[in-house]
């Protein structure tokens, strides 16, 4: 029977089941986990975002290490892996909000932080940066609170913290705009389409024209869009993806090599050891003992 595997942490809203967003501190949060519990990496099936307002901590997110301190922003999207409630960060405060995918308004400018677009996870914020984002980060939490004691059939209040929701993502993307710009568009529905199909198929392909067939469009204009959006070709993002996902089951579990590279679509453990190799430039062993340590 295969090791346990890394934590896969689901939505769930402690005040109304049915909504899609959450607003906490970040000490609210510590506290109504186990010890052990946040001592472990998680992946969640949601969006995290948090502004950190006292203190300092260092946050791993998929094995870049990440300070936080007052001004600090995280947009942590689902899948990734991180340790964000470690006990290194009890003293750190700050603001969180969690959604799901589903909750934000649809809004083609924010749409690239919903997907699984690459891109930034934390910012330092400047003055007039801060300015805009902590204000809407507290009247979400008020709205929150706000909809948590209303009835469920409530509706306005639920439709204001939507509203609100996408008024922080839309300054979020203020904060990169050069590739936000580049992301808005036909050619990044394209694009939205192509990463959803890796995170479906990368176990079963690693051929960019299989993507580029199942999109709907050829080798040439899949690579264009990639390109345009991330400065990297179809393929290296195909095989980022493959090879971040050994990493995360090489650090964060006891799964057997062979089974990681089974689970990972590879025929033989050595074409998966010469994969890693050329992808990190160290072995799968070397790389488990190294993050386990």
């Amino acid at each position: 029977m295969d090791a346990p595997d890394i934590a896969a942490v689901g939505f769930q809203n402690p005040d109304r089941s049915r909504l899609g967003l959450e607003a906490v501190r970040h000490s609210q949060l510590t506290r109504r986990m186990a010890d052990e519990t946040r001592a472990r990496p998680h992946r969640p099936d949601f969006h995290t975002v948090v502004l950190t307002t006292a203190g300092q901590a260092s946050v791993t997110v998929d094995f870049v290490e990440r300070p936080c301190e007052p001004g600090t922003l995280l947009h942590i999207r689902p899948g990734q892996v991180h340790r964000l409630f470690h006990p290194a960060a009890d003293t750190m405060d700050a603001d969180v909000v969690l959604f799901t995918a589903a909750f934000p308004p649809r809004l083609e400018r924010i749409a690239p932080l919903l997907s699984h677009l690459p891109g930034p996870v934390a910012w330092q914020l400047a003055d007039d940066e801060y300015a805009g984002i902590a204000p809407t980060m507290d009247e979400i939490a008020l709205e929150y609170r706000r909809v948590a004691g209303e009835p469920a059939t409530a509706g306005a209040t639920v439709d204001l913290l939507r509203l609100l929701l996408g008024v922080l993502l839309m300054r979020m993307t203020r904060l990169d705009l050069p590739r936000a710009d580049a992301a808005v568009g036909a050619s990044n529905d394209l694009f939205r389409r192509f990463r959803h199909e890796l995170d479906r198929s990368y176990a079963t392909t690693r051929n960019a024209a299989d993507y580029a067939a199942r999109v709907g469009c050829s080798p040439r204009t899949l690579n264009r869009v990639c390109q345009a959006a991330t400065d990297l070709t179809a393929k290296d993002l195909i095989d980022a993806h493959v090879a971040l996902e050994a990493k995360r089951l090489l650090a964060h579990t006891d799964l057997p090599v062979v089974t990681v590279s089974r689970r990972l679509g590879f025929s033989e453990p050595t074409n998966f050891g010469k994969f890693f190799a050329r992808e990190t430039g160290t072995t799968p062993g070397a790389f488990r003992a190294r993050e386990q340590s």
